[in-house]
């Protein structure tokens, strides 16, 4: 059976992970960060914050994306012609987990984000010497969300919490900055909408469904998953591309994870190995799916590293891209019956993606001694 501190530990480890865990495309596949924090009351009690009880977590993420896929198909002369577009972005995120009762909670995410792109063909064309930068930063799109725990705290080995938010349409997403060359004899700048990917928000009210849960399957090993899907009914911002062709869509977004959580013999380290899909598709559950956008997913194999001291848990993870496919989009399918020309769209991918979280929890009361934190705990009969 495990120790409730290192119960507290796991969990508060989960929280670091799942609450934070962003679905970033990690590329020119314009996915932006999502919170699923159906974890986030996995915190004490074995499972629960206790009501009344709540954590400020915050997260960093960084990639860099330059590897263009069309397909499956990876396009690696863009590359070697120097052509590629590289996207360098950061996202930064502050967190708020409240715990109405011992099942219900409630949680705020509130992104910020920072991101530099460099091209050659948004600033005059394919000469090296065109490759200029175009930047955007601010906050991106707020989260509110609430779920429910659906087994009682600490009377099983497993759990499972169903979830539900709101997406507020807080970003910017008509940011402009400064392009090169352009006009008819490129001897001139223009300050332009940046490209879709870099935007800040998506311009879209959105709401999202999520499940996660757990299973303890002994001492040291947990198996952990979690589900969500954003729901962007509106079908276009109203924001034109950069060449006017069309509005910039507003899509849906979904993620997968499994995985399984090793507690180490070391004091307050644990390890994470699992894989995740993230993606965005190329027609929307709800709504339209009119407008420009990049579909596609990735298919990540996700390492990680998580380290407790008292109420703070730190937690580093690397996903580590396996397949990534731009697939054709609505729009790439529309112009393709239209024509009669087969269209199909690239889109940039990074090859990996850093993800770095604090979290911190806030109890009622101290709990002075593992002694006494541990003597009401059940046994869930788990077998090493």
């Amino acid at each position: 059976m495990l120790s409730r501190k290192l119960k507290v530990i796991v969990f508060t480890v989960l929280c670091s992970h799942f609450c934070t865990t962003e679905l970033i495309a990690q590329g020119c596949v314009a996915i932006r960060g999502y919170s699923s924090c159906s974890a986030g009351q996995m915190m004490d009690n074995g499972i629960n914050l206790k009501q009344g009880e709540f954590t400020v977590g915050s997260n960093f993420r960084y990639f860099e994306s330059f590897r263009h896929f069309r397909g499956k198909e990876e396009e690696t002369h863009r590359i070697e012609d120097g052509t590629q577009v590289i996207n360098d972005s950061y996202f930064s995120d502050v967190t708020f987990n409240y715990g109405i009762s011992e099942r219900f909670y409630a949680n705020l995410l509130i992104p910020f984000v920072a991101h530099i792109r460099s091209s050659l063909y948004e600033h005059g064309g394919n000469r090296l010497d065109d490759r200029h930068n175009t930047r955007s930063s601010g906050l991106a799109d707020i989260r509110l969300g609430a779920g429910y725990w659906l087994v009682k705290p600490n009377s099983k080995p497993f759990n499972f919490a169903l979830g539900a938010g709101i997406k507020l349409p807080t970003g910017d997403y008509s940011y402009t900055d400064t392009f090169y060359n352009q006009g008819d004899n490129k001897d001139m700048t223009a300050d332009k909408v940046v490209d879709q990917s870099i935007q800040p928000g998506d311009g879209g009210l959105g709401f999202n469904l999520d499940f996660q849960g757990y299973h303890t399957m002994s001492h040291h090993f947990m198996l952990t998953t979690t589900l969500y899907y954003l729901f962007n009914p509106r079908e276009t911002n109203g924001v034109l591309t950069r060449n006017g062709s069309s509005e910039f869509s507003v899509p849906d977004q979904y993620a997968a994870q499994l995985g399984v959580l090793y507690f180490s013999k070391l004091k307050g380290l644990n390890v994470y190995l699992g894989g995740r899909l993230e993606g965005v598709p190329s027609t929307d559950l709800i709504g339209g799916s009119a407008g420009y956008r990049r579909p596609g997913y990735v298919v990540s194999v996700d390492p990680g590293l998580n380290y407790s001291v008292d109420n703070l848990v730190m937690s580093l993870n690397v996903p580590i891209a396996l397949e990534r496919n731009r697939t054709q989009s609505y729009l790439d399918k529309q112009r393709t019956v239209e024509t009669g020309v087969y269209r199909h769209g690239d889109a940039a991918f990074a090859d990996y993606l850093i993800n770095f979280n604090l979290t911190y929890k806030f109890s009622k009361k101290r709990e002075t001694k593992v002694a006494k934190a541990s003597a009401n705990l059940p046994d869930f009969n788990v077998k090493s």
